[in-house]
């Protein structure tokens, strides 16, 4: 273990000296002018750790998906066509991502339930060499694993014990635009989410116009696009509708306003 706080140092080789101390030699600390997570890369590392998509050599890729329940790890070829015919860039391309999975479950320590859909395989031992292949990569996990059998569709359901939080929930929170659902609704769904609070608004409140305030994108949606519409609308109601962008409201952020 290197520290590159000297006050840190102290206070950890006092713990290991009366909690570890065989353990004291293998504490150093860092003295150097260079950020201590450039000269190992550690902050490259951490940035490839928190995305999504993991790229293979092969030019295959994975797609890690950490949910409340689970998580899921989708292998895909790319642009990889292999060079004898698909089963075998299929295999290729299993045998790497086994290797990869069982990397990426302890860089990014996951833990729980976790479902790896690998891409179908008609050989069996083809199969049986894939999942061979992800126990041995597991087999230098510190944390407990236990691996199932493959099924028809090429799934396989894993459990690995989970011991602190994962790193993208150590170092990430949910997305205040999107509440945490990674999408947001497009333009058009607001929009016509707007024209349905107008026809509730004007139902329940008297009033002489209604001004709306929404995101610009879908402002200029209403005016460009959806004019026909907003015309339709103002006819029903009986009354004037003015549309006014707010540079600081998130996409599905509105406002009806009775005047």
């Amino acid at each position: 273990m290197r520290i590159d706080s000297r006050e840190t140092f102290e206070r950890t080789l006092k713990f290991v000296n009366q909690f570890m101390p065989k353990m004291v030699d293998r504490i150093e600390h860092y003295p150097g002018e260079r950020p201590i997570f450039d000269l190992y890369g550690v902050e490259d590392e951490i940035q490839r750790a928190l995305k999504k998509e993991v790229p293979l050599k092969s030019g295959g890729y994975l797609i890690v998906d950490q949910t409340e329940a689970m998580t899921t790890v989708d292998v895909n070829t790319g642009g990889f066509l292999g060079t004898r015919n698909l089963e075998e860039t299929v295999y290729r391309t299993n045998l790497e991502a086994a290797q990869a999975v069982a990397r990426q479950l302890r860089v990014r320590n996951l833990g729980g339930i976790i479902i790896i859909d690998f891409i179908d395989m008609v050989d069996e031992e083809h199969k049986r060499q894939v999942l061979r292949q992800l126990e041995k990569s597991l087999s230098r996990d510190h944390a407990k694993t236990t691996v199932y059998d493959m099924s028809p569709l090429g799934l396989v359901e894993m459990t690995r014990k989970r011991t602190t939080e994962s790193l993208e929930r150590l170092l990430c929170e949910p997305c205040p635009t999107c509440i945490g659902r990674g999408s947001l609704k497009t333009a058009e769904t607001v929009c016509y989410e707007i024209f349905r609070e107008i026809t509730r608004a004007v139902r329940q409140f008297d009033c002489e116009k209604l001004l709306v305030l929404a995101a610009p994108k879908v402002v200029s949606r209403i005016v460009d696009e959806e004019s026909a519409a907003v015309a339709e609308l103002e006819e029903f109601i009986r009354k004037t509708i003015r549309f006014q962008p707010e540079d600081q409201y998130s996409q599905e952020q509105y406002d009806v306003v009775l005047l």
